[in-house]
């Protein structure tokens, strides 16, 4: 708006783009400026505004440990990388069978000893380098030659014999022995340009911006504790975001990241708990999305913390060795009670060590195998024991010393809290003493990997395929001296090492299926961990802002933490126009009435504010 000495000029662009002059004359003039000054503003604003990235923004609690693909096995690390690098291949979006990636194409031998794999054609990394079969000979290489590069995914190499690119874009694989999980190595492929001019793979964090990858989004800030931010990348070779920029953002607590989503500080929230979920359900502007998931919750017994040689690490109680005083825990924990109370109905009750939602894999105790919940079995196994219970109801270990034991929880998952409650409570009703321990996220992890821990609340995502949350519990994911690894409960049993190496090798799947199922049985009769829980997946999104994500499974299946990316890659943006904003246009008619009011003496100012569109509340 300008003034000039004959009057006052009223400059705005109509909704063809055009800019219209008005001239007003006479009297009023103050009046008349004092109502356009209101009508002006967004106006002004208009024309200061720039293009703002259209964005993504989705909760996370918990810190993220690692960027680096070679150290990153971690619910929250693993969730990121998987947008940011391709695997060799990837799992269907409609039934999890295995899908091209960097592979489009692929041929096994006679004796199912040599793979061939043909990479995609014209394939680039982020910085428009082309992506070759090299690039894949070299990460696989690393991890067989570099222990420190083996922290997350040595088990799928450890069969390997050659790795060869045997020209730009096809790659030959030598296995050992048969190796039944060629088509789900789900390895981040690196770019041998840049990752081979790290010296020491342990302590690279990978936060050289833009990150190089070949995923459907660049890494391009991270801020510890704060947010992540990536940027769609134009170079994937699938099918591109329909938006800018992808953002997690922390939050303390599941708390304060469901007030985020209420708010519109963020557009998706996962890892809800059964209230929020249910709250959400009638809340204006926003879906929620229930579904079944790949992931389980266990109790963890530590009774053999080591290294992977051998060597004790961490203060386990003593007690713990004792077979009878593991059996006595597991038949003090009521999984269906935990279910129906702590998780809220929301969740399936625990049994084998593969969820159930991979129904092919899942076992199940028979009525022999089964420790059921019974608290007087508990307590008789302990008497037989010789744990007997002092003035005070606790029972004391063999020195006489009372028996406590810690209970660790991360405070930061509610329904984990109530279950450790419940537990705590049966315990101590069969004379075992616990301490709870409601710790961070990252505590929790100190913990477990160092082995500081009577028992913990734990979780793990599995694959579509077993091999990978079968191989936590081997001797070859154990720590070595400082602290790398990938074991979950410091696990070595022959027994199970060989069940795995035989599920592994096994081409025929309904005799691997057999040996998955012979494993877990084993493994639930040491009682080193009791599964109490297969939860839902519990998750709400801004409705007014997404229209919609691509599931996975893509009938019933969830948004985050899937075996792929889809949920990111295919979220579609809400209608623009369904989420308001005025056209110039109907300003300049505002303006006028105004005008024509105000000049007629009349008492009152019209005046409409742009309403501000989804994509710009940041």
């Amino acid at each position: 708006m300008t003034r000039c000495l004959t009057g006052w000029l009223l400059l705005a662009k109509d909704g063809e783009g055009e800019v219209r002059v008005m001239r007003i004359r006479g009297i009023g003039i103050g009046l008349i400026a004092a109502g356009i000054a209101v009508l002006s503003a967004p106006i002004a604003a208009q024309a200061q505004d720039t293009p703002q990235p259209k964005t993504l923004r989705v909760a996370v609690t918990g810190n993220i440990a690692t960027m680096n693909p070679f150290m990153a096995f971690h619910l929250g690390d693993t969730e990121i990388g998987r947008v940011m690098y391709a695997f060799l291949t990837s799992y269907s979006r409609d039934d999890f069978s295995p899908a091209p990636g960097l592979a489009d194409k692929w041929q096994v031998s006679d004796d199912k000893l040599t793979w061939t794999y043909h990479i995609r054609s014209g394939a680039k990394w982020s910085d428009d380098q082309p992506i070759t079969a090299r690039d894949v000979a070299w990460t696989f290489n690393k991890i067989m030659t570099d222990k420190t590069a083996a922290t997350a995914n040595g088990n799928f190499v450890a069969n390997f014999d050659t790795v060869t690119a045997t020209d730009d874009s096809t790659v030959v694989i030598k296995t050992k022995t048969p190796q039944a999980t060629m088509l789900a190595l789900d390895v981040p492929i690196v770019p041998e340009h840049v990752w081979s001019k790290v010296t020491d793979i342990g302590k690279y964090d990978n936060l050289q911006y833009p990150v190089v990858g070949s995923g459907p989004f660049t890494l391009t800030n991270f801020t510890q504790g704060q947010s992540i931010t990536l940027k769609a990348n134009p170079d994937y070779y699938g099918d591109k975001p329909a938006y800018d920029q992808l953002q997690f953002r922390h939050y303390d607590n599941a708390d304060a990241a469901v007030q985020g989503l209420k708010n519109g500080d963020v557009d998706v929230v996962s890892g809800l708990t059964p209230t929020q979920y249910t709250a959400l359900q009638s809340t204006p502007n926003i879906t929620t999305v229930k579904a079944r998931q790949g992931r389980q919750n266990d109790l963890l017994i530590n009774y053999q913390a080591q290294t992977n040689d051998h060597q004790p690490v961490g203060d386990a109680n003593p007690v713990l060795k004792d077979p009878k005083v593991r059996q006595a825990i597991a038949q003090s924990v009521d999984v269906k009670t935990l279910v129906d109370k702590a998780y809220g109905g929301l969740a399936e009750p625990g049994a084998g060590f593969v969820p159930a939602v991979y129904e092919q894999w899942h076992w199940t105790p028979s009525g022999t195998q089964e420790q059921k919940f019974d608290l007087a079995a508990a307590g008789k196994l302990l008497d037989e024991a010789g744990y007997a219970k002092g003035a005070d109801g606790v029972r004391a270990d063999k020195q006489g010393k009372p028996i406590n034991l810690r209970l660790v929880v991360d405070s930061g998952i509610p329904a984990q809290v109530a279950a450790a409650n419940f537990i705590k409570g049966w315990l101590t009703q069969v004379g075992l003493g616990v301490t709870l321990q409601a710790l961070s996220s990252d505590a929790v992890t100190d913990a477990g990997s160092t082995g500081k821990y009577d028992l913990e609340l734990n979780g793990w995502t599995g694959n579509p395929d077993p091999d990978a949350l079968l191989s936590i519990q081997t001797c070859g994911v154990l720590p070595d001296a400082d602290g790398n690894g990938n074991t979950e409960n410091f696990m070595c049993d022959p027994q199970i090492d060989q069940l795995y190496k035989a599920q592994l090798s096994e081409m025929d799947k309904a005799k691997r299926i057999q040996d998955v199922k012979d494993l877990q049985a084993r493994l639930y009769s040491l009682d080193s961990s009791v599964v109490i829980a297969y939860p839902n997946s519990l998750e709400a999104y801004r409705s007014d802002r997404w229209a919609s994500f691509g599931l996975q499974p893509s009938q019933g299946g969830s948004i985050t933490h899937q075996n792929g990316y889809y949920g990111y890659l295919l979220a579609k943006p809400a209608d623009a126009a369904s989420s308001g904003g005025g056209s110039n246009t109907t300003l300049i008619v505002v303006i006028v009435v105004v005008v024509v009011v105000l000049l007629g003496g009349g008492a009152f100012l019209l005046s409409r504010r742009r309403k501000a569109g989804a994509d710009e509340r940041e």
